[in-house]
């Protein structure tokens, strides 16, 4: 088959994450046809996570392409980009304080942005509760997208932004998700400064740090005076069934916690001991250091489909990034074929070189001089 024109393809979106719905707007603008599919039965079915920033050179750059820059600003928090580096003790360490008119990195909450992105968007581009099983037919197309309710669709080109356990993966490359030996544990405090005034103060009005070289915490601020608190461990994936405990079991995890962060200050416990609801376990998974696949004329990947890494500051970032290169080479191409080589060309090298600084890169958060965290508190 020969490979289309973008312009006529049949692009097939495969996630409705940042990177995902940064692609369909790109495309779009460029007056393209594309169909995102999501498993979630719609914008609404959960929680989709804390609060991240987007840096200048790269997720800004993205929102720029988008066109939704200016709204971007209108929704972000600059002084999200505040951060406190603390010693168990609570003792602040270290205090970044972004400038009256600093914006290299504003942040937002990841229901703000997914909501920026899907207003942008032609009605019924979004496709929910397409929870995709399988890509299927050859590689040079068409190929079939095969459904969990049993339906197949035809698509000229497939774009698989569909995260760590992406369905699209296997279709390029058999690499899956590795653990990191790192896990975090969530915890949430709504309503902060009236409920939570202790912690609110503590953290201020970005994020906080604090390690000892086994555990860590990272708070964070989200909007609506919304409080996310990581609880850091060097622990294996199944680490809390080999405690005796279940994820539900919230008084048991608590005690746990509270005998492994003995010997920090009672302040820093609280964010252990005042948290609302479950706590919600997060292994930091990666993807092996390099990965790349050959390349194929119909499947490409963004983001963590692409190239999952320690939570240090890239993720969404990069996701974005790669989105809008890619739908920028469609746009500029004669053939699917050509703007997947153009894409993969830049974006490959680019994420193995990001993959080796960050390899290994989970233990940063255990460690007392805590490099950028940036952007990526786990998703859910």
């Amino acid at each position: 088959m020969t490979s289309p024109n973008p312009a006529r393809a049949r692009i097939s979106i495969i996630g409705a994450g940042p990177g995902g719905l940064t692609c369909a707007r790109i495309l779009q603008q460029h007056g393209m046809a594309v169909t995102v599919h999501d498993r979630d039965t719609g914008p609404d079915a959960r929680n989709q996570g804390g609060t991240l920033d987007l840096h200048a050179d790269n997720g800004q750059i993205a929102l720029r392409a988008a066109g939704l820059l200016d709204e971007f600003f209108e929704l972000a928090r600059p002084e999200g980009q505040e951060m406190r580096r603390m010693d168990p003790a609570g003792t602040v360490t270290s205090h970044q304080i972004p400038g009256p008119d600093e914006l290299f990195k504003p942040e937002i909450d990841r229901g703000q942005l997914r909501d920026l992105l899907l207003g942008s968007l032609r009605p019924g581009t979004v496709r929910w509760g397409s929870a995709l099983e399988r890509v299927g037919g050859p590689a040079e197309g068409p190929r079939q997208l095969h459904f969990a309710d049993g339906t197949t669709v035809e698509t000229d080109l497939v774009i698989g932004a569909d995260g760590a356990f992406s369905r699209v993966r296997p279709a390029v490359s058999p690499a899956v998700p590795e653990p990191t030996g790192i896990s975090f544990l969530e915890a949430w405090f709504s309503d902060a400064e009236n409920r939570h005034p202790d912690i609110a103060e503590l953290v201020g009005q970005g994020g906080a740090h604090a390690a000892d070289g086994e555990r860590g915490m990272f708070a964070q601020r989200n909007g609506n005076d919304h409080i996310r608190v990581y609880l850091i461990q060097r622990v294996p994936v199944d680490w809390l069934g080999a405690s005796g405990l279940t994820a539900d079991d919230t008084d048991g995890i608590r005690a746990l916690l509270l005998e492994r962060y003995a010997h920090w200050s009672p302040r820093m416990r609280r964010m252990i001991t005042d948290n609302e609801g479950v706590y919600v376990d997060r292994p930091i998974l990666a993807l092996p250091v390099p990965h790349a696949w050959g390349h194929d004329p119909t499947v490409t990947l963004l983001g963590d489909a692409a190239h999952l890494m320690p939570p240090l500051g890239v993720g969404v970032n990069l996701a974005m990034l790669d989105a809008a290169e890619l739908a920028l080479a469609l746009a500029d191409s004669t053939t699917v074929d050509d703007a997947l080589r153009t894409y993969e060309k830049t974006m490959l090298p680019r994420s193995i070189e990001t993959a080796r600084v960050l390899e290994g890169g989970a233990e940063h958060l255990l460690a007392t001089d805590l490099p950028d965290f940036g952007d990526d508190a786990p998703e859910h």
